[in-house]
């Protein structure tokens, strides 16, 4: 988030620091819909983990898609334990910027849900965003089961297409099983809606997804 240069290699699971057995207090409520935070999700409920770069204006996107019950942000993908900030920007957890995203999937689709993944940053750059540079601003998409690894692929495929015909490299998304994912400091979730003013680059291509243009995964009606 702050216009830095961190390290871009991610450390070995023994050099990473060794982080703590207590989480990261996060508040319990979501400052703008006034719903879970933590996971107390209604029935029917699914979740999606997305790294988009920044977390903050990352947030942001999601929820203000229809169909979001609740969003979070924080870390996953890395070795270090319930990290602080401070610890990610190191470069030395392994963890990337996430959201976690809570979403009822009779109002919006898992697919729909990529289409803003892919719209809201540019997944060719690798360990970063812009002028955010470091592991913890990679593209990935933490998927929750073999569903969700189907769609993210498929719809990377469909992408990569768009985005080599706009002129774009290749897609660096990681795409992996989702681990624990650890909450951020309060002071991070919806950082944007406590302040409008702050810190929220657009590193979007421009390029439009087709997941969100009426085209069909396969194997999906989505």
């Amino acid at each position: 988030m702050w216009i830095l240069k961190r390290p871009t290699t991610l450390p070995s699971p023994e050099a990473a620091l060794p982080g703590r057995t207590t989480p990261i207090a996060a508040p319990g409520r979501h400052f703008v819909s006034g719903r879970p935070l933590t996971g107390r999700w209604p029935p029917g409920i699914e979740t999606a983990i997305f790294g988009l770069g920044c977390f903050w204006g990352a947030e942001k996107r999601f929820w203000e898609t229809q169909g979001v019950y609740s969003t979070a942000v924080g870390y996953a993908g890395g070795y270090t334990p319930n990290p602080t900030y401070e610890e990610v920007c190191t470069g030395k957890t392994g963890q990337a910027e996430v959201v976690l995203v809570a979403f009822d999937p009779g109002v919006v689709s898992y697919a729909q849900l990529l289409s803003v993944f892919w719209e809201n940053h540019d997944p060719t750059l690798g360990m970063r965003q812009g002028n955010d540079v470091g592991t913890q601003y990679r593209s990935a998409i933490y998927v929750a089961d073999e569903e969700q690894r189907r769609q993210a692929e498929a719809s990377r495929a469909l992408y990569q297409e768009r985005l080599t015909a706009a002129g774009y490299g290749t897609i660096t998304t990681e795409i992996v099983a989702a681990g624990p994912f650890y909450y951020a400091e309060g002071y991070h979730q919806q950082y944007l809606a406590k302040n409008p003013d702050g810190y929220c680059p657009d590193h979007s291509t421009g390029v439009a997804c087709p997941i969100g243009v009426n085209v069909v995964l396969p194997g999906t009606n989505e």
